[in-house]
């Protein structure tokens, strides 16, 4: 067999005793055969895996053999358990006589533990929009864990304008081996690849993952389920993720608690949605009852959709209904929880943005009930947007940047630090990352550290 670890290594889902591990065997990633996605033959192949304490793997040493099934695109999904509670781990795996590369892993923090918790965020990589510079720059960072909040692919035909091409399949895609494709496109940049051989990861989707601005059924029809469950099953067949899609599902809101210190919460904010709700009756309910039942020093919402009011001035719609905006009444439940350490990570709008979330926001001097934080794109354009306007017409809002890059975080037991790592240029190769600006929250607002808002 040629090299079948053309699209790397992964791992994810940590929790204190063990994680996923992944791969996907591909000898030919962008193959456009329906029938033979990676350019493998229709059977299963026996894969080996390695985790140790070393990355010799001379300590520690765990193994076995997974089969990859060629249902699921030969991708792999190792479910490691009985690991030590916040520890590095190493992994790798063997098929066809050829050895993938390493990949480092890391447990969640044992439950009583109060070390601090190291994480970055992620979202919007368009590929045709630029280079993945910054996720070589956050693999360098080799946090605790990576989360991804929405946008991984986009199912969209190819841009007017390309810094790169999407190859096979420029079109929009709809049909399981095209989204197949479109991942493998995706996942063949050696960046991503380091990235996520770097840390595990712990993703949520948005709308491009299926489809623009789709809610929940879509329009209902069968078309449109049938290509909603090709959508998820190539996101599963891509991810480090637990579960399987079930029925045309997938479950994907969940937790990841590391010790006393931060309970993440992930939210699915496509699936359950529909014209009454972003979350569904049962996520919400979920919800709540984690925010007022954690035991933890920050409950962290992990979600794509801007979560603060944001009115822009201009021409209308001046509150976007896409973001939690159009589902102000539910916003208004969750904040009316009174949360301590209320946090919120969301992406989607492609700019850097920070704020206060408030008991009113229409009253600055209401309450303050938590902060946001909103991670700008690794690659995808930024709308045109008034950033000055915006954040005069909103009080509580209080930093904007136009720039492409991540957020670097650090949650411990009194405080949690977000360094906004930007980069000037994704259009070639070879940016380098600069801290713009450093937040810092105790629990009762923001406050601003060496910030340079552009």
């Amino acid at each position: 067999m040629a090299n079948p670890f053309t699209l790397g290594v992964a791992s994810g889902e940590p929790m204190p005793d063990g994680v996923v591990l992944w791969t996907r065997l591909a000898v030919d990633p962008l193959n456009a055969d329906p029938a033979r996605p990676g350019g493998m033959a229709r059977r299963a192949v026996e894969v080996r895996w390695q985790l140790a304490e070393d990355e010799r793997f001379t300590r520690g040493l765990r193994q076995g053999t997974v089969q990859a099934q060629p249902s699921w695109a030969h991708s792999v999904h190792v479910r490691v358990a009985g690991l030590k509670p916040g520890a590095d781990y190493f992994y790798r795996f063997r098929a066809g006589g050829e050895l993938s590369p390493v990949g480092r892993t890391r447990t969640a923090d044992n439950p009583a533990a109060a070390r601090p918790v190291r994480f970055a965020v992620a979202n919007c990589q368009r590929f045709e929009h630029g280079f993945y510079t910054a996720y070589r720059h956050l693999a360098a960072e080799r946090p605790d864990v990576v989360f991804h909040v929405g946008d991984y692919i986009y199912e969209s035909r190819q841009a007017a304008s390309v810094v790169r091409p999407l190859g096979p399949v420029p079109g929009e895609v709809s049909r399981l081996h095209e989204y197949r494709l479109r991942y493998a496109r995706y996942k063949t940049d050696p960046d991503l690849q380091a990235a996520h051989a770097a840390a595990p990861w712990v993703t949520t989707w948005d709308d491009h993952e299926v489809a623009d601005n789709y809610r929940g059924k879509g329009d209902g029809s069968a078309a449109f389920l049938r290509r909603r469950a090709a959508a998820y099953q190539a996101y599963y067949e891509h991810q480090p993720l637990r579960v399987r899609p079930e029925g045309g599902n997938l479950q994907m809101y969940r937790r990841r608690t590391y010790g006393l210190v931060a309970d993440f919460m992930v939210l699915d904010v496509r699936q359950h949605r529909d014209g009454s709700t972003m979350l569904g009756a049962a996520q919400e309910q979920w919800l709540l009852s984690r925010l007022g039942t954690s035991p933890v020093r920050w409950r962290v919402l992990v979600q794509p959709l801007f979560f603060a009011r944001r009115f822009v001035p201009g021409p209308p719609p001046n509150l976007r209904p896409d973001s939690w905006d159009g589902h102000q009444a539910e916003r208004a439940r969750i904040l009316g929880a009174n949360a301590s350490g209320l946090v919120v990570f969301s992406g989607d709008v492609h700019n850097f943005w920070a704020g206060e979330l408030k008991a009113d926001f229409l009253d600055p001097a209401s309450a303050t009930v938590g902060v946001e934080f909103v991670g700008s794109s690794i690659t995808s354009r930024p709308p045109q947007t008034d950033g000055p306007a915006v954040l005069a017409a909103n009080p509580h809002l209080k930093f904007f940047d136009d720039r492409r890059g991540y957020l670097s975080c650090v949650a411990g037991p009194e405080e949690l630090r977000v360094a906004v790592r930007a980069l000037d240029f994704v259009d070639r190769k070879g940016a380098q990352v600069r801290t713009v600006a450093e937040f810092l929250t105790k629990g009762d607002g923001l406050t601003s550290e060496n910030t340079s808002s552009k």
